[in-house]
């Protein structure tokens, strides 16, 4: 990395950014707020900058960010779709951004009643009867539906039911958030179609009888196939006194087409910084409602959005409710993208949208089921896992590929996930890119298939084109240095 983009190593004693005046009234100490023994006793050790040396550093930090108004950004499982500028538009209204969350429900009409709606949109896309939306990702909704599920057992004296069934292929906050509440996990084999295998579902129901909580999956699921036996599985596990939890982050590859409540699941997430369009990435921000068939509606956190003859306000949600589980009611800003999002595309605009994704996957995975493995040879629906197999025996690996698509300005897809698939790439192209950018992203795999064979060490050696290179991951995960610390005196000059 250049040294004229340290800022750390930058600047000189006494240059600074005058942005206040000077103090005109007595200042007062800090000790009577903070411990003097937390006080610090001389000036740390930062560089003493100008405001245009600190202006030039963060805006090229900022051009180094790669993102999906940039370039492609074929993340299996995560959905990294453009975002609609309208939606932010928005969000930005005065009186959507600008609306304090604890402010009196008469003041708050417009708000309430867009989520209000917008509890029923969901509602209507995920086959559900009502909805919440207070959780505030994917994985906060997990544990959100599973205390709702654990809610329900408890109301009917099932207190031995303490086993969820998660298939080999589930996202990892599956498992993480059934330990988080109180579940032991069992884990579920696919079969040679790549679905849940019905016969080690049948032998678990057994082995665990009594004891069964609830099966968490998703449908498509993690290699970006279509459970076909999902009613057949519904069955088995209500019989069993189960109940079915959807992973809603798939659910890009269903709008409009299926529903989950159709499919016999009894709890549903949904992922809306991912299907409805919002940012995210880096930790925020997200949205993860979660609805519940009619038995489970008691169990829902409140207070929920409700409308009479008055108006619009919050309702309690009763005395079998697990309870808020959010401050406030939702990340507001995200849920009014989400709204902007349902509304301009309706119906038929987001059947359209899963439609679209799922060609675009299949186009692409055709394109290059000659050039890599493919594990399961049937048809996809928005995302598709390719092996990277025949380039491992080869020394090039899917963390090396990776590493070669840098070089032209796209994101790698998702590598080493799911477990169950050697070398995996999983790649979501989303309904947003044209045919164009498919066709490049295809050459571009071709050509990194090529080099493995005919010259590796150009992809071993990626990425050759980034600032910074190929970092050493294994010392970054066990001894990360995320504390800057003065070597040595600022410079004089």
């Amino acid at each position: 990395m250049s040294t004229e983009s340290l800022i750390f190593e930058k600047g000189a004693p006494g240059r600074a950014i005058p942005l206040l005046p000077e103090l005109d009234v007595p200042e007062r100490p800090l000790d009577h707020l903070i411990p003097a023994s937390y006080l610090r006793t001389e000036p740390a050790p930062l560089p003493e900058v100008s405001e245009i040396e600190v202006v030039r550093h963060y805006t090229r930090l900022s051009q180094r960010n790669f993102g999906v108004d940039l370039g492609f950004y074929p993340l299996g499982s995560c959905t990294m779709k453009y975002n609609p500028k309208i939606n932010e538009d928005m969000a930005s209204l005065p009186g959507f951004a600008r609306l304090h969350p604890l402010v009196d429900d008469s003041m708050a009409q417009g708000a309430i009643k867009l989520l209000y709606e917008l509890e029923q949109y969901i509602a209507e896309i995920a086959g559900m009867a009502r909805v919440t939306l207070q959780p505030a990702a994917g994985a906060h909704g997990e544990i959100t539906g599973l205390m709702i599920i654990k809610a329900y057992h408890e109301s009917r004296g099932d207190i031995e039911r303490n086993v969820v069934l998660i298939p080999d292929g589930a996202h990892g906050t599956n498992p993480a958030s059934a330990t988080l509440a109180d579940y032991t996990t069992v884990e579920l084999k696919s079969d040679a179609r790549g679905g849940v295998d019905l016969a080690h579902l049948e032998a678990t129901l057994a082995q665990h009888a009594g004891h069964i909580a609830a099966l968490m999956m998703t449908n498509p699921n993690t290699l970006g196939l279509f459970d076909e036996n999902i009613v057949e599985i519904a069955r088995r596990v209500h019989d069993a006194g189960g109940q079915l939890y959807y992973d809603g982050a798939n659910a890009n590859a269903i709008m409009g087409i299926t529903r989950p409540g159709d499919m016999g699941f009894d709890v549903v997430h949904l992922n809306l910084h991912k299907t409805m369009s919002t940012p995210h990435g880096g930790g925020g921000p997200g949205a993860g409602p979660i609805g519940v068939a009619p038995h489970l509606v008691p169990f829902l956190p409140g207070p929920l959005p409700a409308k009479d003859d008055s108006g619009y306000f919050w309702e309690d949600a009763g005395p079998q409710s697990i309870g808020r589980v959010r401050a406030n009611n939702g990340n507001f800003l995200v849920l009014v993208r989400a709204y902007t999002y349902i509304r301009s595309n309706g119906p038929d605009g987001l059947r359209h949208v899963s439609e679209s994704a799922v060609l675009n996957a299949n186009y692409i995975m055709r394109a290059l089921e000659g050039e890599y493995d493919l594990p399961f040879n049937r048809a996809c629906m928005h995302e598709f896992v390719l092996s990277a197999d025949r380039q491992k025996k080869l020394g090039v690996s899917a963390l090396d590929i990776a590493k070669r698509i840098l070089d032209f300005d796209m994101h790698p897809p998702t590598i080493y996930f799911p477990l169950i698939v050697h070398e995996a790439m999983m790649i979501e192209p989303t309904e947003t890119e044209t045919r164009e950018t498919l066709d490049e992203f295809i050459a571009l795999m071709k050509q990194i298939a090529r080099e493995a064979r005919e010259n590796p060490s150009i992809v071993l050696e990626a990425p050759h084109k980034t600032v910074v290179g190929r970092l050493d991951q294994t010392l970054a995960a066990r001894k990360p240095n995320l504390r800057w610390t003065p070597e040595r005196e600022p410079a004089t000059v």
